[in-house]
């Protein structure tokens, strides 16, 4: 195992691709020097799977590593134990730190004695790479001894880094030759396609990104824009762009030295991260398409339940590589298998689809009015019970609906309105209304409603009930509502309901 060299392994990637423009700027030589992050080996080739470098420093990990994702989990979630790490920082790396939107490589290091060790994660410290090396079987000792300062390591992506790398982006680098089919690595990245839609956004309909996200693989990824784009828009921009793709634009980096005079930018960013210590701006270029400044870009964390779309702004969902074969796959099964349950071939599924909604908006319609039907002859026979002026009952139904409360209160609206509009209705009245399913379990609900004509007594009939029988509920006003869990007995629950009542005189 050679210590690696400024020279790196030959791949596809263009020897112009990578350019320093600074004339004072330079690679460390020293093995013992970090390279910044902005010059790293996954920066300079994206191709590049696998490089030996020296250990710069290694120390035992304090905390976990934390991703923008974590920071996004409920502070009452469980702590997981963690692993032992070690934070190792290298000469050189070909494994990505987090940043500019992009999540972190994962990778190997084997070590002199031929161990493979496991990279979890990957961070910026400043502007170093921050290796976390999983400890084998928590021997600390022995894995710092490994790992001391001066000694030779491969760092490589293995099959899993590779594969997440793939969806990810050919780093922040970006893709060498946008439509050439030997580097797909480079085609298929998300970070690239970031680019080049903002770029198209911003030449042909003046939209600046406002920023971005790498969401979780396979969902869409998004760019936010100050407005919502219209249909012809966005066939607009993606014709635009799948042109430019076609094209095979060059695309390359700039790298120069950061001082303060060129420490802002020109172009929509969140700006210079103010712990990056490593002194490299870098402009990623898509020849003749855009020029785009490429250092921690668009950083925004990915949140739970924003609006789609807002007054302010709008969200743009895009596809590439293997989301976009994974989305189409899952779309294909999907419209295969409702064409087979709707017996039609494919294109004519919408048309069938259309034909099933209204089917059933019919369907609710005559339920709706069946329902109505029912409550009123419901709420006429309970009128033909009131006794000396007053109706003073409890009534128990068995209904399997799937709104039992909505039915209840469809009966007390028809009540009130045969009372109201009968010549000699009841003075007074205080009904409490039941309903439990046919098979009743533990789990049961049986819906509890009350209703009447005097607010006290039907708080009075609720509360009692609730303090009872175990009813949950409340009420506002003439009625009042809850829920009973378990089996509703009327030798039990239905004999107590029926005793509440004959104690409240109306």
């Amino acid at each position: 195992m050679s210590a690696s060299a400024l020279v790196l392994p030959s791949t596809s990637t263009p020897p112009s691709y990578h350019r320093i423009v600074s004339p004072t700027l330079h690679l460390p030589t020293d093995p013992q020097r970090p390279i910044p992050v902005g010059l790293l080996a996954c920066q300079r080739d994206p191709l590049l799977r696998d490089l030996v470098s020296t250990v710069v420093s290694s120390t035992v990990a304090q905390t976990a590593p934390t991703s923008n994702a974590s920071k996004r989990i409920k502070k009452n979630t469980p702590s997981i134990a963690q692993d032992t790490l070690l934070e190792v920082i290298l000469h050189d790396t070909v494994l990505f730190p987090e940043g500019g939107g992009q999540p972190n490589d994962i990778g190997i290091l084997t070590s002199a004695d031929g161990n493979i060790w496991d990279v979890i994660d990957v961070k910026r410290r400043g502007g170093h790479a921050v290796h976390f090396v999983k400890v084998k079987d928590g021997n600390v000792a022995a894995a710092l001894k490994i790992f001391t300062p001066g000694s030779l390591v491969r760092a490589a992506l293995g099959e899993q880094g590779f594969q997440r790398r793939l969806d990810h982006v050919c780093r922040s680098n970006h893709c060498i030759l946008i439509s050439r089919a030997h580097v797909r690595f480079c085609k298929m990245s998300m970070h690239t396609c970031q680019h080049l839609l903002s770029a198209v956004l911003e030449t042909k309909l003046n939209l600046p990104t406002l920023a971005w996200s790498m969401t979780t693989y396979p969902t869409p990824s998004y760019v936010e824009v100050p407005r919502a784009l219209t249909p012809e828009e966005i066939s607009i921009i993606q014709a635009e762009a799948n042109r430019l793709v076609f094209e095979g634009r060059q695309v390359h980096i700039e790298v120069e030295e950061l001082d303060h005079s060129n420490r802002a930018y020109d172009t929509p960013s969140v700006g210079i991260p103010s712990d990056y210590t490593g002194g490299v701006k870098r402009t990623v270029i898509i020849d003749g398409v855009d020029r785009n400044p490429n250092l921690q870009l668009f950083l925004i964390p990915q949140m739970e339940g924003l609006s789609r779309s807002s007054t302010s702004s709008a969200r743009l969902y895009f596809l590439s590589g293997p989301r976009l074969i994974t989305y189409f796959s899952s779309i294909h099964t999907l419209l295969t298998t409702t064409s087979n349950v709707l017996s039609c071939g494919a294109p004519l599924v919408p048309e069938r689809v259309e034909q099933v909604i209204d089917e059933r908006k019919k369907v609710s319609k005559r339920v709706e009015d069946l329902e109505a039907e029912l409550a009123s002859s419901i709420a006429r026979d309970i009128l033909k019970q009131a006794e000396d002026d007053t109706v003073v009952l409890h009534q128990h139904r068995t209904d399997d609906a799937s709104n039992p409360l909505g039915f209840l209160s469809a009966i007390s609206t028809a009540f009130v309105n045969e009372v109201s509009s009968a010549e000699t209705g009841p003075s007074s009245y205080l009904i409490v209304l039941t309903s439990s399913p046919s098979m009743q379990t533990a789990t049961s609900t049986t819906i509890v409603m009350t209703f009447g004509n005097d607010e006290k007594k039907v708080k009075e009939a609720g509360d009692t009930i609730r303090a009872n029988v175990g009813v949950k509920g409340g009420g506002k006003g003439t009625k009042w509502s809850g829920k009973f869990t378990g089996v509703w007995k009327d030798t039990k629950e239905g004999k107590a309901v029926a005793g509440i009542l004959k104690d409240i005189s109306l």
